[in-house]
């Protein structure tokens, strides 16, 4: 095909894939949910080596499919079955830590460069880079950007777009947008990086960034908690946001079910309480000061919650080992409930105060669908999302009837409990295929209308990463921004 030997001539024989076990890894998720084929894959070096290949693809109205590190949960980094295949680019040579200004702050990467790696050159000049999950260590920053990750400091540092400070952006017209700018006001017109944090690849190709850091906490108390239910979770997370709030910087929350799975599925995981049968909170206090001090204080916390009957049991890490086997059990969630069975895995966010009655609400609308229904639960307490997992064994799902319309079903009962309570259907994980049809129900029409006036703004032809995001306009949905109606 003569795009394949342009892209050949343009990156070099090994820079362009086109043989299917060469491109297996590619086409489907890591879930094994999605697949499709691909016209190929291309490993670009450059800003400049991008920006051709997008060129080539226009040229010849082939779709686009960025994609990072391929962990998506939502279908949206993996091409589709429905259209022409698409051209699949991967930045996984584009991996240069390009600068790291300490006395600003700052780091200039590439968008290949893997989350963890950036963790760990920003710690070698004393500073931090706080966005933290547990595919950090395969996941890539460019993705990270296109979906706003979040993960488990959001509570203290917030999400992907309040850790970036500028970007490099590859076009759909195959020019490039150098809006690396290192600076913290810049309130010169529209600020564009927020266009494409989040856009999950429909606007154009995140090529650079320019990442905010941190001071690099010299001093963590990490503890284990068994609580009773979700809303002694919640006291607790008052109590410290009380007295250490500017020290609290995670408070993730477990059920039982979740924390099982893990020791089950995972080797070398335990629990750090002896009782199992229970709600389980992780939290962690970083500062810059003394250690003892800083574990001193949780422990005074703990104590006080165990006379007030807020906590059922709790222990403090002791050493650097025990701190990171806690954040290890924690991590390893997606790992194990992949091993063990099928989760219908729901991103939703509401408001803190309101994710004890979602998770009440939730069970209870998927129940009325599945009656012997189990529950996973692992949620960001801190900031109100809450991973509520309807979970089935691989032989329970099979033996389901029209499992597309169940899931479907369930997804929208598990939605609809957190749109009661002025909550959000993705909160971290993104929109890509799985959610589009959410965006019509649960999205404004206006808020719709403006999103694709973005859209068609910067991607006319509509082949950057097609059927992301933005589901097809209604028949009866009105093309005026000013009067269309509500969604839902």
């Amino acid at each position: 095909m003569a795009l394949i030997e342009a892209f050949k001539r343009l990156l070099g024989d090994t820079a362009v894939l086109t043989r299917d076990e060469d491109l297996a890894a590619f086409t489907e998720d890591w879930r094994g949910r999605y697949r499709a084929p691909a016209l190929c894959a291309v490993l670009p070096s450059t800003t400049e080596q991008v920006a051709a290949v997008v060129r080539l693809c226009v040229e010849n109205g082939v779709p686009v499919l960025p994609q990072g590190g391929n962990t998506s949960l939502c279908g949206g980094a993996t091409p589709s079955d429905q259209g022409e295949r698409p051209v699949i680019v991967l930045l996984t040579r584009m991996r240069r830590i390009r600068a790291i200004d300490p006395a600003n702050n700052a780091m200039v990467v590439d968008a290949g460069c893997v989350l963890a790696t950036i963790q760990e050159a920003a710690a070698a000049e004393g500073r931090l880079y706080p966005v933290s999950l547990g595919a950090e260590g395969s996941c890539q920053i460019g993705g990270n950007i296109a979906t706003n990750a979040g993960g488990t400091g959001v509570l203290r540092y917030g999400n992907t777009r309040e850790n970036v400070l500028g970007l490099e952006v590859v076009l759909p017209d195959g020019s490039v947008w150098d809006g690396l700018y290192a600076l913290r006001k810049n309130n010169t017109g529209y600020d564009l990086k927020h266009l494409f944090i989040g856009s999950e690849g429909t606007l154009g190709i995140v090529t650079g960034a320019v990442l905010k850091l941190h001071p690099l906490p010299t001093a963590e108390a990490v503890a284990w908690l068994a609580v009773e239910n979700p809303q002694r979770a919640l006291d607790m997370l008052g109590l410290f946001q009380a007295t250490w709030n500017s020290r609290l910087s995670a408070f993730e929350m477990m059920n039982a079910e979740q924390v099982r799975l893990v020791l089950e599925q995972v080797p070398g995981r335990r629990c750090p309480l002896a009782e199992i049968d229970t709600w389980h909170v992780l939290v962690e206090l970083s500062d810059t000061g003394d250690a003892s001090a800083l574990a001193a204080a949780m422990q005074g916390v703990l104590e006080q919650a165990l006379e007030a009957g807020m906590i059922r049991d709790g222990v403090v890490a002791s050493s650097e080992g025990q701190r990171k086997a806690m954040w290890l059990l924690r991590h390893s969630v997606s790992e194990a409930n992949k091993k063990a069975g099928v989760g219908l895995t729901s991103d939703c966010a509401v408001p803190v105060s309101a994710v004890p009655a979602f998770i009440d609400l939730a069970m209870a609308s998927v129940r009325a669908i599945v009656a012997d229904v189990r529950f996973v639960i692992v949620g960001h307490l801190g900031d109100g999302n809450v991973h509520f997992i309807p979970f089935f064994s691989f032989a329970q799902w099979d033996a389901m009837p029209d499992r597309d319309a169940l899931a479907q079903r369930i997804r929208r009962a598990m939605n609809d409990a957190a749109s009661s309570l002025r909550g959000t259907f993705s909160a971290e994980h993104g929109v890509g295929r799985t959610l589009t049809g959410e965006m019509t129900r649960y999205k404004p029409q206006p808020e719709l209308a403006l999103m694709r006036a973005v859209k068609q703004a910067f991607d006319p032809k509509g082949l950057f990463n097609p059927g992301r995001v933005l589901p097809p306009p209604s028949p009866s949905a009105s093309p005026s921004i000013a009067t269309s109606q509500r969604g839902d």
